[in-house]
C-alpha cells in the first residue's frame, strides 16, 4: 500500500525553506495504484496534524495547545462542544516525509526541555506508527507557563451553584 498526501497542483508554493524532502512518484502511483495494484491511499494534511494534536495532549506538564489568541477561541468552541484537536499545529507534508510544529503551554513546575522531548517523541511515534510517513522534525515552540492558581481552585470548590 503507497500512502500519498499532497497539496493541488494548482496551488502556488510559498516561499518557505523546504524541509519535507518529496521523493519522485513511481509510475504505478502516478497511474493512481499503489505497490500491490490495488490502489493508493491519500492522508489529508489536517489528519495527520489531528494525529500529532491528540499525541501531545497526552503528554504530562503539557496544558494547552497554541498561543494565546488560538487558545482564547479554543476555550470558546470548547464551550459549544467543538474541541479543535489541530490548535497549535501546523504540519508539511510531502509524498512519504512530514515536517511538524506544535505551539504549547506547560504546566507550573514541569521541566520545559523534558516537556518538549515527550511531546516530540509523541509526535514522531504517533505519525510514523499511525500514518505510515517519516517525520522529519518536529519544532516544539512553548509560549506560556501555566501556574494553577489556589484562589480560583477555592472559589469554585466552595462557590454554590445559583439558583434561576
Amino acid at each position: 500500500m503507497t500512502i500519498q498526501t499532497h497539496t493541488p497542483a494548482d496551488v502556488p508554493a510559498k516561499n518557505t525553506p523546504a524541509r519535507v524532502q518529496d521523493n519522485p512518484i513511481q509510475d504505478t502511483a502516478a497511474q493512481g495504484k499503489g505497490k500491490d495494484g490495488r490502489g493508493a491511499t491519500t492522508v489529508a494534511d489536517g489528519v495527520v496534524a489531528k494525529i500529532a494534536g491528540i499525541a501531545i495532549q497526552e503528554i504530562p506538564g503539557v496544558h494547552a495547545l497554541g498561543g494565546g489568541a488560538a487558545r482564547a477561541i479554543g476555550n470558546l468552541r470548547e464551550k459549544v462542544g467543538q474541541k479543535d484537536l489541530t490548535q497549535g499545529v501546523s504540519v508539511e507534508v510531502g509524498q512519504t516525509q512530514v515536517a511538524v510544529d506544535v505551539t504549547l503551554v506547560v504546566e507550573y513546575p514541569h521541566p520545559l526541555q523534558e516537556v518538549a522531548d515527550n511531546a516530540r517523541d509523541a509526535v514522531y511515534t504517533a505519525i510514523e506508527d499511525l500514518v505510515g510517513m517519516e517525520v522529519t522534525e518536529v519544532n516544539i515552540t512553548i509560549t506560556d507557563i501555566h501556574v494553577p492558581s489556589e484562589d480560583s481552585d477555592a472559589d469554585d470548590a466552595t462557590r454554590e451553584p445559583r439558583v434561576a
